[in-house]
């Protein structure tokens, strides 16, 4: 009779297979990813890290050109000149002497309440504290040649912010309006899609100065059409209050047809299935667009309000080239103002500082649009 045996695998050795190619897996994983993993820490990551060292040092950037040991180490003196002052000192008698006072007449009016039983001792204590310590830091004041934040530093942060309120909501909504109307499977519609996507393709200076002799008051394409209809033609770019907008007008211009085109991948990922069920239960073109395009276009337009932000708040080529940060600092925005501290001024770690500032800025919104989207996603 044949001694029929059915061999059984070792447990261990076919663990020790599957562990092995799973570290097989990865270790490929990683090795694909590598050279994308070095160029970004060469070009990214180390010069981040090497800017937030700068930004620790008073680094003027001829003496280190010919001397790099001139530099200093200042620690957070750069950040503090532009963000709260310099030469800053603490008296008991300087400062704002009204709001200490406040905060002294809210001490005393916590613990009179305290002990009328209107409000707990808990609540007395909290308030005392508070009050407090915004008595202490209402004594802080400028010492002798010292003076507040860095007077531009602020207005220009409030400028940067104008062009990215007026830029990106417009971006938004007109690529999704170029989306919407050209997302049609007709044989022109890859022209009309090409037609609107090439402004995006030109470079900063090309699109710049090509508006900025679009917007000339004698010669301008714009200023033509006014005269056509018997108007005075406007003087945009030395109008300290049409500047910006004339700004904001190109660089809309000119990011439109990138909003487009992320906007209709959105639109042909979303099922036609629901339009059609929509239509037969008598849904109007309102309807279809409240109910199904918009919600089918959540993560599509977080994506583009992010995107958008975060290249806006960088702008400098449009300022840069069209008005020179005029008139009277009008049009004056971060990069610019990096650049000319860096470059014009030789304050290459002041310089870097306001970069790390501006850095904070852009993480913020950006966190802020991801949660609020995660949030209605939810």
């Amino acid at each position: 009779m044949t001694d029929l045996r059915i061999s059984v695998p070792d447990t261990a050795s076919v663990g020790w297979a599957v562990r092995l190619q799973r570290h097989r897996d990865t270790i490929q994983g990683y090795l694909f990813l590598a050279p994308f993993l070095a160029v970004y820490a060469v070009f990214l990551v180390f010069p981040m890290l090497k800017g937030i060292w700068i930004s620790f040092h008073d680094w003027n950037l001829m003496a280190v050109a010919f001397d790099p040991n001139a530099k200093e180490w200042v620690g957070f003196k750069n950040y503090v000149r532009f963000l709260w002052g310099r030469n800053m000192t603490w008296s008991l008698t300087g400062g704002a002497w009204e709001l200490r006072l406040t905060c002294l007449a809210a001490v005393l009016a916590a613990w009179v309440l305290a002990l009328a039983g209107q409000v707990s001792r808990r609540t007395a204590v909290v308030v005392s504290v508070v009050a407090l310590a915004l008595f202490v830091m209402f004594g802080i004041h400028p010492g002798e040649d010292g003076r507040w934040f860095d007077r531009r530093f602020w207005p220009i942060v409030g400028k940067t912010l104008l062009f990215v309120v007026l830029t990106v909501p417009a971006v938004t909504a007109i690529g999704l309006g170029l989306a919407i109307a050209l997302n049609r499977p007709t044989k022109m519609m890859a022209t009309y899609r090409t037609v609107f996507f090439m402004s995006h393709v030109l470079s900063v200076s090309v699109v710049t100065l090509m508006w900025q002799f679009m917007l000339n008051p004698q010669q301008g394409f714009i200023a033509t059409i006014w005269r056509v209809f018997g108007a005075e033609p406007i003087i945009w770019l030395t109008n300290q209050f049409l500047a910006m907008p004339a700004i904001a007008m190109t660089t809309v211009w000119w990011s439109m047809g990138f909003a487009m085109v992320l906007f209709l991948a959105g639109l042909q990922a979303i099922p036609t299935e629901r339009y059609e069920a929509a239509l037969l239960d008598g849904a109007n073109n309102w309807d279809l667009f409240r109910h199904i395009t918009l919600p089918g276009l959540r993560r599509t337009t977080t994506l583009v309000v992010v995107l958008q932000t975060i290249a806006h708040f960088q702008v400098f080529g449009q300022s840069h080239i069209m008005t020179q940060g005029g008139p009277n600092d009008s049009t004056q925005v971060l990069v610019r103002y990096i650049y000319q501290s860096g470059f014009r001024d030789s304050e290459l770690g002041r310089a870097a500082a306001i970069s790390m500032f501006l850095f904070a800025i852009m993480l913020v919104f950006s966190f802020a649009q991801l949660r609020i989207s995660r949030s209605e996603d939810g």
